[in-house]
């Protein structure tokens, strides 16, 4: 009995732990895939901005992790950057730390975050989990204010299966 336990356990923690695969046909399988992303990367540095007088950074839904360095403020760390939604569809914003994110469209209208969570059940790594329907089109994703000068940001399509290459 505890050697099937044990079996259980380890094929449980291996398919967790698996990562990028073909195919995630649930949501934890996302997790799975992002965490690893946060974790071992690709990772590519950007900063965020706390105003419009500079180009903002842009990030993209492409399997990556982005190293976001939030610029200094009075209330904290903060700032923007883009992500275009090539796609109308429900999002996974992942981040490797607790930060508050709010979403504009182009145009400056709010964008509800269906989902937000500070963890992920499959990974530690995973402190901040938000589920965002987005249209097609250029967004404004505002990190801050927060004590952290660095956020690494992962943005995943939320959907079951698909395929990838690394």
């Amino acid at each position: 009995m505890t050697k099937k336990l044990l079996a259980a356990f380890l094929l449980t923690t291996a398919l967790v732990s698996a990562g990028c695969g073909d195919d995630h046909p649930e949501e934890e399988g996302v997790d799975a895939e992002a965490c690893e992303h946060l974790q071992n990367g690709p990772a590519t540095s950007v900063f965020a901005w706390p105003g419009t007088n500079n180009p903002p950074s842009e990030i993209h839904a492409d399997h990556r992790r982005y190293d976001i360095t939030l610029m200094s403020g009075p209330d904290g760390n903060s700032g923007f950057v883009l992500f275009a939604a090539s796609e109308a569809a429900d999002y996974v914003i992942y981040t490797n730390a607790d930060v508050p994110l709010s979403i504009t469209t182009a145009s400056g209208e709010a964008v509800d975050i269906e989902e937000s969570t500070s963890s992920s059940r499959g990974c530690t790594d995973i402190k901040g989990r938000h589920v965002v329907p987005l249209t097609v089109g250029t967004h404004y994703l505002t990190f801050g204010p927060t004590s952290v000068a660095t956020v690494g940001v992962l943005v995943e399509e939320s959907h079951g299966g698909h395929g990838h290459e690394h």
